[in-house]
């Protein structure tokens, strides 16, 4: 039976994979899997070898003061794979963790194929990186056309499949009217995947919601968290006595709601791409310690923090980051999309053109192809 190890490094990752996997279950049953996974690579029946949570760091001040944690998971995690024998090391996203066991997998057993999903964001920062790629990765897999030619340029095999998450899904059976009161609006809130995500942006958007409640009357707010911040996040909305809020984990259900809703305030990741998707009009936030937001500062070489404007090279959709992340502002700039609708289709318009571009209507599949090709 062959063999593929699946490495995460996070919740996104571990969706993204589960999407990829369930498509590889589908064409070939006759594989043997474990992983550093989440919640969605256990539905399908895999194992993970520690809890996810262990290796989610974010931000440069977390990880320095992590850093012997990180080295000791690194090493136990290449000692499992090594002990696991696979055919495959399939790692997602999380470069910072799952490249850095990819590199020493591959120095102690050259025969284990190396395949990566999602490229470092090497159009952001770090450039410099691929030439070190070359060496031990034999396959990446990209969800953007753009990053092929960086590569390319290192004769490194790469593919481009466009994004699982922006593949045409079935309608959705899920019933939400339990959920939310009939007649009212809906407004979905992304407030992070991570602890430290949520500490900092959860008080905010509280603070943003009582706002809107003194002049919108008839809005239900639905944050959309994990299943592990789920229960704290209810606990915090239920503290401030806000009975128009709610927070959901179950994804089928996170999905429909996403499909009802007006507009969506969510922080800068993968989700925007989702949001789009949907076509749900939206403004993107994030917030992070000063040390951080300085160091990124200096790093960086585009000007905006979400890919769908990267892409267009314009603001799209609105950023608000670091000091303008504050609740004010987000009430501002919402209640000025609510004044001018036209604003909205403008939004929705523009974002669906690019959304085209990244979107293949068979990632998962193509992805899934390149996997099985490669015992």
């Amino acid at each position: 039976m062959k063999k593929i190890f699946i490495l995460t490094g996070e919740p996104s990752g571990d969706k993204l994979a589960s999407t990829v996997i369930s498509k590889l279950k589908q064409s070939n049953s006759d594989i043997e899997y474990l992983s550093v996974g989440g919640t969605h690579l256990n539905s399908l029946g895999i194992k993970t070898i520690y809890d996810l949570k262990e290796v989610t760091y974010i931000g440069f001040t977390s990880v320095l003061m992590n850093i012997f944690k990180i080295k000791k998971k690194i090493n136990e995690t290449v000692e499992k794979i090594i002990e696991f024998k696979p055919d495959i090391l399939f790692s997602i996203d999380s470069p910072d963790f799952t490249l850095r066991v990819a590199e020493k997998v591959k120095k102690i057993n050259p025969n284990i194929k190396t395949i990566h999903f999602v490229a470092p964001q090497i159009w952001v920062w770090r450039e410099h990186r691929v030439k070190k790629f070359k060496y031990f990765l034999d396959h990446i897999l990209l969800l953007f056309p753009f990053e092929k030619k960086y590569f390319d340029k290192e004769n490194i095999k790469s593919t481009f499949t466009g994004h699982p998450l922006l593949e045409q899904v079935e309608k959705s059976k899920v019933d939400v009217t339990q959920i939310i009161k009939k007649h009212k609006k809906i407004i979905s809130i992304f407030a992070g995947s991570r602890r430290s995500e949520v500490d900092i942006l959860l008080p905010i958007l509280i603070d943003f919601v009582k706002m809107m409640n003194k002049k919108h009357k008839d809005i239900f707010y639905v944050f959309h968290s994990t299943a592990e911040f789920n229960k704290y996040i209810q606990e915090k909305l239920l503290n401030e006595n806000l009975t128009n809020c709610g927070s959901i984990s179950d994804e089928k259900i996170k999905a429909e709601i996403l499909k009802c809703s007006i507009f969506a305030v969510a922080k800068s990741g993968t989700i925007s791409l989702e949001i789009c998707n949907a076509q749900v009009p939206s403004i993107i936030i994030y917030k992070m310690n000063f040390l951080n937001y300085l160091i990124v500062k200096l790093l960086v070489k585009v000007k905006f923090a979400n890919i769908i404007n990267i892409a267009a090279n314009e603001e799209i959709i609105p950023e608000l980051i670091q000091s303008n992340c504050n609740s004010k502002n987000i009430y501002n700039k919402i209640d000025t999309f609510f004044e001018n609708n036209s604003s909205i289709k403008n939004q929705i318009n523009k974002t669906h053109e690019i959304i085209k571009t990244f979107r293949t209507n068979k990632s998962a599949k193509i992805a899934a192809s390149i996997l099985n090709d490669s015992f």
